[in-house]
């Protein structure tokens, strides 16, 4: 082999692990995306999971709202079990427990949010019950 077939193959190697690095690259943006967008999938679930859970709370006795977010795995207001939530749900996005609580002017949570500040993928298109969302600039917004 003569050097200047070698230098050509060595080349042909240097451009080919340049592309594999390239596709790896758009590969991995192509998944950090779609991860993300079924964390906001589930984020928007555990959301509504929490709304009908606190409105069913509300109107099911005298009109309060709950105190803590483990009042809707059971009622401390009735004698018997009452559930609202099987569970509490975690925050996709943080990966905790912890949520943002929003506290009604009389006491009690009227509703939960999420607690990360990193800007959406989903702008716009969402289902009626969250339409409040569309044109929000972080999560903390949803």
């Amino acid at each position: 082999m003569n050097p200047r077939e070698a230098g050509f193959t060595y080349l042909t190697v240097l451009f080919a692990i340049a592309f594999m690095g390239l596709g790896l690259a758009l590969t991995g943006e192509v998944w950090h995306t779609a991860l993300t967008r079924d964390r906001e999938m589930q984020l928007l679930y555990a959301g509504n999971q929490y709304r009908r859970a606190i409105e069913r709370y509300y109107v099911s006795g005298p009109r309060q709202f709950p105190g803590t977010l483990e009042d809707l795995l059971k009622d401390p207001r009735k004698p018997g079990t009452e559930r609202y939530l099987r569970k509490l749900y975690f925050d996709p996005l943080t990966g905790k427990s912890e949520w943002g609580l929003v506290k009604s002017p009389q006491g009690g949570i009227m509703g939960v949010y999420s607690l990360s500040e990193d800007p959406p993928k989903k702008v716009a298109g969402f289902a009626f019950a969250n339409r409040e969302f569309e044109g929000a600039t972080k999560y903390s917004d949803w």
